[in-house]
């Protein structure tokens, strides 16, 4: 295991994601065709840490990560950085519920991400080495990626979204389907890139996993946003009556 000042080395953002702090959206709105996702949705998030976006099925929760990241544009409305319209892609790390990985050996899969970043060749190779420890998978740095299992490849995206010293790390149910152990090791990189200064917003449908993970947490429900509370306060206290629902297991849509 990295000590923390390797992990400060290996995983601190190229800038401080702080500068474009808050984060908002102001009355954006989201449609494909005659389907509306969101109407006037209003969310900010602020300060440090790991911000967890809970809800039910269809509630949006994806889609805010998308927008979030430039993928797709509003409607209306927009969505800030600090006050600036424009995203700042260069500065994003997004890991997706399924890995999209190359045809290529772990390690290339690495080198890959790792060459987009920039940086000569030595430095390269020794991050590379680096991320591999980190995931625990130096054992596996020749192996065919697509022949990882399931979560030896979401471990995998996640070491090549962090190649890039992301000020913002945006995961989409990281460890959906995932077993506890395999859960475990993704949740220990993210906590781990949070201590080092990245910014992390999650989605999860695991309680369990906030309590875990999460300083704020964001609750949506069928396109708006129900309640944003310390972690803590949340889990004990939800603020409105369909969080208190969907944490007792009574809100599934």
């Amino acid at each position: 295991m990295l000590k923390m000042n390797s992990d400060l080395v290996l995983l601190a953002p190229q800038k401080p994601f702080s500068g474009f702090l808050p984060i908002q959206f102001e009355g954006v709105h989201l449609s494909f065709g005659k389907h509306r996702i969101f109407s006037d949705l209003n969310l900010k998030i602020d300060g440090p840490g790991i911000t967890t976006i809970m809800g039910p099925n269809g509630a949006g929760k994806s889609l805010i990560l998308r927008l979030l990241a430039g993928l797709i544009e509003p409607g209306k409305g927009c969505v800030h950085f600090s006050g600036l319209n424009q995203t700042p892609r260069d500065q994003i790390g997004f890991v997706f519920q399924r890995p999209v990985l190359l045809r290529r050996s772990v390690e290339a899969n690495l080198w890959h991400a790792l060459a987009i970043a920039g940086g000569d060749r030595s430095q390269r190779h020794l991050r590379a080495n680096a991320l591999l420890e980190l995931g625990g998978m130096q054992h596996l740095a020749k192996s065919p990626a697509r022949k990882l299992s399931g979560g030896e490849q979401q471990r995998l995206t996640l070491l090549r979204a962090l190649a890039a010293k992301p000020g913002l790390l945006i995961l989409d149910e990281p460890s959906a389907s995932l077993d506890p152990q395999a859960t475990a090791l993704i949740e220990n990189i993210v906590l781990r890139a949070s201590q080092c200064g990245v910014k992390v917003i999650v989605v999860t449908h695991d309680q369990g996993q906030a309590a875990r993970l999460a300083d704020e947490i964001v609750f949506v429900h069928k396109g708006e946003v129900h309640a944003t509370q310390q972690a803590d306060e949340f889990l004990k206290n939800p603020a409105s009556r369909e969080a208190k629902a969907y944490l007792a297991g009574e809100l599934l849509i």
